[in-house]
């Protein structure tokens, strides 16, 4: 899931398996889905089906959740602490090493900057102080971190590009990365293939550039999936841009493209939110109204079947509620209505649809035990995990035996077109 918060909604990033929640007092925060490199938080690395209160976090006032594909950050405002957790590969948990973490741990390095927004990528995270600068850390082989290198960073690092450029929000795809002004201007760098940095052409960057292509229009959102970007306007119209092999742009085709492109089919419609997933996109109305599109292979554009969207479809909700907020994960949503009910839908292999089992549904299901019209938290199990016992922090040694790829079959079920880079090595549990 991309992200929620306590506070206005932020963009989310893309495609974890596995879902946070916090309470609207941060209070509580509970995990659920895909735990098998402890991104969960809760001690160890079990799958969870329904939402669990991540004990650790108790009482630190929570007020922003981040997934990455296998690793999670957190920010409390009144601590002023960015924790994180999960699988450690390529420095992403910021902690100076690669050792995965299965218990939230603060980053040092980020202690006591005041923090205004945080993204994920895949491998890689980004963080918008309230000054409007930018730290980048994790893996940066595409340079998605900004650096002006290809080389990962182990601990966040300041991108210089921004100084004296105060940013407003950043986003983070699989391997790029966007951010907008404070004067609304459209930034992108990273991994750049498919056209999904916005600049023309389909070259990477190692250093943030900006889009020229929107100069007439103002940017106040941004959001990123898999391959693929999206931003709102401050008119509330919606630009996507990059891989459209699914119709994940919205423009009627499966066409890419390389800079931002006006997308006709919602130009009636304000946006006030915008998601990504691995191969979808949602966007929600200021009206409250959701529209999604792209690929629906496991029901995660949410409207009632498994065929692939090349256009904008409205998202049905029980008794037409409206809704508030949005999130993508890998292959499925999560919306949040006026009533407080919270839905899922798409992709359940690993319980990431919090509702019990590991069934795909391709329409909106309510997650009872966070909802106003379920359980309402009242049977919400806690992690009770200790943080004084057990092992928090696993080498990838202990955990991975790392062989040459070289039996690896070209084509995989699932696997996107020059995803993974060629250098990359299989990871095996032992």
């Amino acid at each position: 899931m991309e992200e929620v918060e306590a506070t206005a909604p932020s963009p989310p990033p893309p495609p974890p398996r596995h879902v946070l929640l916090i309470s609207a007092a941060g209070n509580v925060v509970c995990s659920w889905g895909r735990g098998e490199d402890g991104q969960l938080g809760h001690g160890s690395t079990d799958d969870r089906l329904l939402p669990t209160q991540l004990s650790a976090l108790d009482s630190q006032q929570i007020v922003s959740v981040v997934c990455g594909a296998d690793h999670t950050i957190a920010y409390s405002e009144s601590r002023v602490e960015v924790y994180s957790w999960g699988w450690g590969d390529f420095g992403r948990l910021g902690h100076g090493n690669s050792s995965d973490l299965f218990i939230p741990q603060p980053i040092r390095a980020l202690q006591g900057l005041r923090i205004k927004q945080i993204a994920c990528g895949d491998s890689h995270c980004l963080a918008v102080t309230m000054e409007g600068e930018v730290q980048s850390w994790g893996r940066n082989q595409n340079g998605q971190l900004g650096l002006g290198t290809t080389e990962d960073s182990l601990v966040p690092q300041k991108i210089q590009t921004f100084q004296g450029i105060p940013i407003k929000m950043v986003a983070a795809g699989a391997e790029h990365s966007v951010a907008i002004t404070e004067n609304g201007e459209l930034y992108g760098w990273g991994w750049g293939r498919y056209g999904n940095l916005g600049l023309g052409d389909r070259n990477d960057r190692c250093i943030p550039e900006k889009v020229s292509s929107v100069d007439t229009d103002k940017m106040v959102l941004v959001a990123c999936g898999w391959r693929h970007t999206i931003s709102v306007s401050s008119s509330g119209e919606l630009y996507t841009y990059g891989w459209s092999k699914y119709g994940q742009l919205g423009h009627g085709d499966c066409e890419d493209h390389l800079v931002p492109h006006k997308l006709q089919a919602l130009s009636d419609k304000l946006i006030c939110q915008v998601a990504g997933g691995w191969r979808h996109t949602m966007a929600l109305t200021t009206d409250g109204l959701l529209y999604g599109w792209g690929w629906n292979k496991f029901g995660q554009v949410g409207v009632g079947d498994n065929v692939d969207r090349c256009a904008p479809v409205q998202v049905k909700f029980p008794h037409d509620q409206k809704v508030v907020q949005i999130s993508c994960g890998w292959r499925h949503t999560i919306a949040v209505t006026e009533k407080d009910n919270v839905y899922s839908w798409g992709r359940g292999t690993n319980g990431q649809l919090g509702i019990g089992d590991t069934i795909d549904w391709n329409s909106p299901k309510i997650i009872e035990a966070l909802s106003v019209d379920g359980s309402c938290g009242q049977h919400i199990e806690s992690s009770n995990t200790d943080q004084l016992s057990g092992k928090s922090f696993t080498s990838l040694a202990e955990r991975y035996a790392v062989v040459p790829d070289e039996a690896a079959p070209v084509q995989t079920v699932d696997r996107l077109d020059l995803s993974v880079p060629e250098s990359d090595v299989k990871r095996i549990r032992v």
